[in-house]
């Protein structure tokens, strides 16, 4: 498979849910093709959304090297350092980056995401200043949202979410506003802004959990437990989902239901933290395996698949580095692993 047919493939995956089997041919396009800007952005995306961010800055710090003027990408970029606790680091690149064009509202608005996580005051100011220079900034007003929720001025900040939901219709703005007016306790407005972020994306889960949350606190737990199962039905290794449903069948007087969904809460919750050390690990083996030291990343592989036996990406690369090593048929075992635990993680082994 070529690195653009993997690239293309995880695309398609990522807009089913299926994210590992997306991040596992995001890694193989990326070894295929560590020159390609938009591979490795996109490879950054997927790290970053399961929790890799050091794995997630390097990717983005690739695709600047070989596309400098990568707005998207730069902003990923100053974003992740702020969440992997180098908020100093993206400042700094972010002042640089609008230092180059200082009448750009776009860099101006790269450089308020950096200061969001080391100084509210000043990234509200800039982010201001975005607005002021582009009224119709639909992101601008939408961060400037998270900011005023962040120091509890609730209501101005529900006038920005406002704005940015009139401007951009995206779910995450509706979802934003649904849980600002929550913390109001307007469980009607809450509910209607959560009826419009899963109208504009069906797939939201964190949307249906709100929304499920809304329902519970006016007492409405048959739609609560109907909004919950729904978001489980989209992400199943939700342990969040099942613990927030297990709460509502206790309210409604189901034990044995509550019982059981709090049980895979748990089961869940434990294997979501096995998976997140596997992702590591398998992060640490790809770097590993694109730098040639096959037999160094089977060994990092072979760890991750021990800690979380059902992670299908540990299995694929695994394959991947068994293959480069000569051994093919424990290379086939891998992937055949893989397969079974992923469907959409086909061995490349005699692919025609």
């Amino acid at each position: 498979m070529s690195a653009r047919h993997a690239y293309d493939r995880a695309v398609a995956l990522e807009a089913e849910g299926n994210y590992p089997a997306a991040l596992s041919l995001l890694w193989s396009a990326a070894g295929a093709a560590p020159s390609d800007p938009d591979i490795q952005d996109r490879l950054g995306e997927a790290l970053a959304r399961i929790g890799a961010l050091d794995a997630a800055v390097d990717a983005y710090e690739h695709a600047l090297q070989h596309r400098p003027d990568f707005p998207r990408a730069m902003n990923s970029l100053v974003v992740t350092l702020a969440k992997a606790g180098r908020g100093a680091d993206a400042v700094r690149r972010a002042e640089a980056w609008a230092a180059a064009k200082p009448d750009d509202a776009e860099r101006l608005f790269t450089l308020g995401l950096a200061q969001s996580e080391e100084d509210v005051d000043a990234a509200m100011r800039t982010l201001r200043q975005v607005i002021a220079k582009k009224p119709g900034h639909a992101l601008a007003h939408y961060n400037l949202a998270l900011l005023l929720k962040r120091v509890d001025r609730v209501d101005d900040a529900i006038v920005a979410a406002r704005r940015a939901a009139a401007l951009d219709g995206r779910s995450e703005v509706h979802l934003a506003l649904g849980n600002l007016y929550l913390q109001q306790a307007d469980f009607a407005q809450a509910a209607a802004a959560l009826e419009a972020a899963v109208a504009a994306d069906r797939r939201s889960a964190d949307a249906w959990i709100l929304l499920g949350a809304v329902h519970r606190a006016r007492g409405d737990q048959a739609r609560a437990a109907d909004a919950l199962r729904r978001a489980i039905a989209l992400r199943p290794g939700s342990w969040t989902a099942h613990a927030a449903l297990a709460t509502v069948l206790a309210l409604s007087g189901d034990g044995a239901g509550s019982r059981q969904a709090s049980t895979e809460a748990e089961r869940l919750r434990t294997e979501d933290q096995r998976e997140r050390a596997a992702v590591v690990m398998t992060a640490v083996g790809v770097s590993r395996l694109d730098a040639g030291d096959a037999d160094g990343a089977r060994e990092r592989f072979a760890a991750a698949v021990a800690v979380a036996a059902t992670y299908a990406p540990a299995y694929y690369h695994l394959g991947r580095a068994l293959q480069k090593l000569g051994r093919v048929d424990d290379a086939r075992s891998a992937f055949t692993k893989a397969q079974q635990l992923n469907p959409s993680l086909v061995s490349p082994i005699d692919r025609r």
